[in-house]
C-alpha cells in the first residue's frame, strides 16, 4: 500500500486533464456525451491526492462495451463497476499522469455525486479550504490506511450532498459510493 499523500493544489492539474482528454476523447466522442474533470484536483485551490479523477459520460449502458473496446488500444484495462452501478472503472496506463478513469451513465447516482461535490466546492471556496484541511489531517493521521482516510471524509461529503439537495433515500447509496477510493 502506498502512503496517502495530500498535496497543496497544483496549477498543472487542469492542463494535465486537458492533455489526457485530448488523447482519450477522440476515441469515444461519437459514443460519449462528455468528459469531465472531477474529484479534488478539479477544484482550484483544493489540496488533494495528486491523482486526477476523470468521468466519461455515456448516454446509456449500451454504449459501455464500445467505450471499453475503444479505450483498450489506448492502454486502459476495464475493471468493472467495482460494486457501483452506473460507473465502470479502468486501470490507466502507467506512463500517463496518474489518474482514475471512470465511465459513468448519464443521470446515474455516481456521476451526480461527482458533479455535485465538484460544483459545490468550486462555488464555496471556504468549504473547499476546510475540505483540504480535513484531507491533510486524515492523511497525517492514517498515512497507510485508505479505508480510514475515506471514512474520515464521508460525513463532510454527505453534508455537501445534503446542502445540494440530494434526497435522504440517495444518501445511503452515496455513503457507499464514498467508501470506495476516489481522490
Amino acid at each position: 500500500m502506498d502512503t496517502i499523500k495530500v498535496t497543496e493544489y497544483d496549477a498543472a492539474w487542469p492542463q494535465a486533464f486537458i492533455s489526457l482528454k485530448s488523447s482519450i476523447w477522440p476515441a469515444v466522442c461519437d459514443v460519449a456525451i462528455a468528459m469531465e474533470h472531477v474529484g479534488s484536483t478539479s477544484v482550484h485551490g483544493l489540496a488533494a491526492k495528486p491523482i486526477l479523477d476523470i468521468d466519461i459520460i455515456i448516454p446509456s449502458s449500451s454504449a459501455l462495451h464500445t467505450v471499453i473496446d475503444r479505450l483498450a488500444p489506448l492502454g486502459y484495462k476495464h475493471r468493472g463497476n467495482l460494486g457501483i452501478e452506473g460507473r465502470d472503472a479502468f486501470f490507466a496506463p502507467k506512463e500517463l499522469p496518474e489518474h482514475h478513469l471512470y465511465v459513468c451513465l448519464q443521470g446515474g447516482l455516481a456521476l451526480q455525486n461527482h458533479l455535485a461535490v465538484r460544483d459545490y466546492l468550486r462555488s464555496h471556496p471556504d468549504k473547499a479550504k476546510a475540505y483540504g484541511t480535513l484531507k491533510k489531517q486524515l492523511a497525517r493521521e492514517f498515512p497507510n490506511d485508505i479505508d480510514s482516510y475515506i471514512a474520515g471524509k464521508t460525513e463532510f461529503i454527505l453534508d455537501i450532498l445534503n446542502e445540494t439537495g440530494f434526497a435522504r433515500s440517495q444518501m445511503k447509496s452515496i455513503e457507499q459510493l464514498n467508501k470506495l477510493p476516489i481522490t
